[in-house]
């Protein structure tokens, strides 16, 4: 898996960003990945060290559209901890 398919998108929420002043950013990444992926795409594209990677299933829910109800997709979540005095660029103003 090429490391730029590997991080998906980053999670905006007011969890995520509580999470910024602890140096951990959260991140949708691709269920095929793991750790160790998650750490060296991280490190290649924000070029930040990575201490801890934490990793979790979203499971998906009972929506409804019109009469039918469906089930949305489950996905994957990857919190990254990051060295003291490092941040990510992207993150800053939100």
């Amino acid at each position: 898996m090429n490391l730029y398919e590997v991080v998906k998108r980053p999670l905006i929420t007011e969890k995520a960003t509580l999470m910024k002043e602890q140096n951990r950013y959260a991140f949708e990444v691709a269920k095929e990945a793991n750790k160790c992926q998650i750490k060296d795409a991280v490190e290649a594209a924000f070029k930040v060290n990575v201490v801890k990677v934490n990793v979790m299933t979203v499971p998906g829910k009972m929506r409804r559209i019109g009469r039918r109800q469906v089930l949305t997709p489950s996905w994957k979540k990857a919190v990254v901890a990051l060295e003291a005095g490092q941040k990510i660029e992207f993150f800053e103003g939100v």
